[in-house]
């Protein structure tokens, strides 16, 4: 990450979210079980090793989730490790891990104020509605939105709700050997 790249505060949030080529990232019972299911292989596509994949997640800093993310998270084994998470959410939950912690108030504060002094690499990986407010809010940097090889026809929208028109730049494509692409773009400053 540059320095051109970074927000002034020296803080990156990305988005990351996977959605289904008709823009759908769960299924109305909020399942996500079709992400199990690899595309037929694209040849000239890309893989990543575990190796690979490990280094590139030790880069992240800190995961920023909505309370449904969480749940599919914790059904998961918990996929983010030890990184610290901030779980955004008006609910009241126990303890689980000692590298989450639970949000609620204003999210300008969240990450300005609370996670930007701590963390340089901020990774928001869902909900729609957490990931539509960040947006509103003008406090996401990039975007890198994984489509998976799968029409759901219904389901929870990517970004559900009425965002008003922004400009991206795209940065980068890749295709994957499974049939995902990810698109990857910077905020327009």
């Amino acid at each position: 990450m540059s320095l051109s790249e970074m927000h002034p505060t020296g803080r990156k949030v990305i988005l990351h979210m996977v959605s289904s080529l008709d823009g759908y990232i769960a299924k109305k019972d909020n399942s996500v079980s079709w992400l199990e299911n690899a595309g037929t292989v694209y040849e000239d596509g890309v893989s990543i090793s575990e190796e690979e994949a490990a280094a590139f997640v030790k880069t992240i800093d800190c995961y920023v989730m909505g309370s449904r993310t969480y749940e599919h998270a914790l059904e998961l084994g918990w996929p983010y490790g030890d990184t610290p998470a901030v779980v955004v959410t008006g609910r009241k939950w126990p303890p689980s891990r000692k590298s989450v912690e639970f949000y609620s108030g204003d999210l300008k504060t969240l990450v300005d104020l609370k996670l930007a002094p701590r963390f340089r690499n901020i990774w928001l990986v869902g909900g729609a509605m957490l990931c539509g407010r960040f947006l509103e809010l003008g406090l996401v940097d990039e975007i890198i939105l994984t489509i998976a090889p799968v029409v759901l026809g219904e389901g929870l929208r990517l970004f559900g709700g009425s965002l008003q028109q922004q400009a991206w730049s795209l940065k980068n494509v890749v295709a994957y050997k499974n049939g995902f692409v990810e698109l990857s773009y910077a905020e327009r400053r």
